[in-house]
């Protein structure tokens, strides 16, 4: 977790910084923007300034130069102009930090100022790229509307009046479009990154999400194959414990029993452990027990002291479907698992049922127990285990206590006539 934290504070500039806007390095970069500090400019953004405050300069040179060879132009307002532009010239420097307070001054000094019409045009151009275009469509306008006042003021002694009302304009319309350009440019990198950013973390959801189900899927598993083998380890060696005095043959067969449980145990608890370790599924390794092997599993428990019944009435037990054999073999397990814990003593009944296209029922029954019997902890995770099983293979579960006092566990699985073609397919 402390390193998807890191991931996520890393910054996104690694190397050539200088090559971006700050504006845009604050924007993408998380650091930066959840410091609330005023982003630096970088080695880009005061090579830009400099280039403006130069053709601002230039401008208001040639402005002040035009001023000085028009007669009709007071000495006194030509000395003001050249100071406003002056000062217009220096706030340059201000137009990354107060775009809209720079545009919106700019107005009516360059109204009243010839040489600070090339601040005027750069502080529109800053604020298109820095600001939405409301903002951009108010000082654009005031411009536009006040050109022909600015011209019938002071008419350009080389061109027409109708042309500067259509060269300003054209000027005024492209410094918008270029300026929106650039902010399109960079709200398409912020979109993109936030598109990025979000899918970083959908992954690692679905990648946490396949991890959990992951686990939970071999803690089922371990459930299902280590608990039956354990209450077979307990049920033999409670009998050794309460009948010291037992003959020896059947103190050596419980002994076989516990040996043998033991081992099978321990082997099935490697090979969850080697699927682990290899990233196997499932179906690797030894061959997972399916239906055919219910006739085993009741022996093992018969063997164990407890009374079952099987009742196997399968059209075709060889085309059973993989899923659902290994499904209901597991359902049967655990049943007899709870069935020997909660109800020691009693005899258990296993019905199997289905044929291709009906379906497979299985159902484990066992009557009340015989006294008081102590509770058992952790009871109930097996059944919940055992529905998301069943639930998984497309098929029901339903289990609880029937009329007479006992229980009962009930599953429906699927079982179509297509899989029981290609179960023939596979026997062929």
């Amino acid at each position: 977790m402390t390193g998807d934290k890191a991931a996520q504070t890393a910054p996104v500039f690694t190397g050539r910084r200088w090559f971006f806007p700050s504006a845009l390095i604050h924007e993408l970069d998380p650091e930066t923007a959840r410091s609330g500090r005023r982003p630096r400019r970088t080695a880009r953004d005061w090579v830009i300034d400099f280039s403006c405050f130069l053709l601002a300069v230039l401008v208001g040179l040639t402005g002040a130069e035009a001023l000085a060879g028009n007669s009709a132009v007071p000495e006194s307002l030509a000395l003001v102009d050249q100071v406003l532009g002056a000062l217009s010239c220096a706030a340059i420097w201000l137009r990354r930090r107060w775009p809209l307070g720079l545009a919106a001054v700019m107005v009516p000094v360059s109204f009243v100022s010839e040489t600070s019409g090339g601040v005027a045009v750069i502080a529109l151009f800053t604020l298109a790229v820095h600001r939405p275009f409301r903002y951009v469509a108010w000082v654009g306008g005031a411009h536009v509307v006040l050109v022909p006042f600015y011209f019938w003021w002071r008419p350009d002694p080389d061109l027409p009046y109708l042309a500067s009302l259509v060269l300003f304009t054209v000027l005024a319309v492209a410094v918008v479009g270029w300026g929106m350009f650039v902010r399109s440019k960079r709200q398409l990198m912020l979109s993109l990154r936030d598109r990025a950013r979000r899918a970083e973390t959908e992954a690692r959801l679905r990648a946490e999400q396949a991890q959990r189900l992951a686990r939970e899927a071999i803690a089922r598993e371990m459930h299902d194959v280590l608990a039956h083998r354990l209450t077979l380890l307990s049920v033999h060696a409670g009998a050794l414990e309460f009948r010291p005095d037992a003959p020896r043959e059947e103190i050596a067969r419980a002994a076989g029993v516990i040996r043998e449980s033991a081992h099978e145990a321990l082997q099935d608890l490697r090979e969850i452990i080697g699927v682990l370790r290899a990233g196997e599924s499932d179906d690797a390794g030894r061959p997972q027990p399916t239906l055919a092997a219910l006739g085993t599993l009741v022996a093992e428990s018969r063997q164990a002291g407890m009374k079952v019944t099987l009742e196997q009435r399968v059209t075709d037990p060889a085309a059973v479907p993989a899923s659902a054999g290994r499904t209901a073999y597991r359902i049967v397990q655990e049943g007899l698992t709870n069935a020997r814990k909660h109800a020691p003593g009693a005899e258990v009944t296993v019905s199997v049922t289905g044929g291709p296209g009906e379906g497979l029922t299985v159902t484990v029954r066992n009557p009340p127990p015989e006294g008081h019997v102590p509770p058992v902890p952790g009871a109930g995770q097996g059944l919940i285990g055992l529905t998301e099983r069943a639930t998984l293979a497309g098929g029901t579960l339903d289990h609880g206590p029937t009329s007479d006092g006992g229980f009962e566990v009930r599953a429906r699985l699927p079982w179509g006539r297509a899989g029981a073609a290609a179960g023939a397919g596979e026997r062929r």
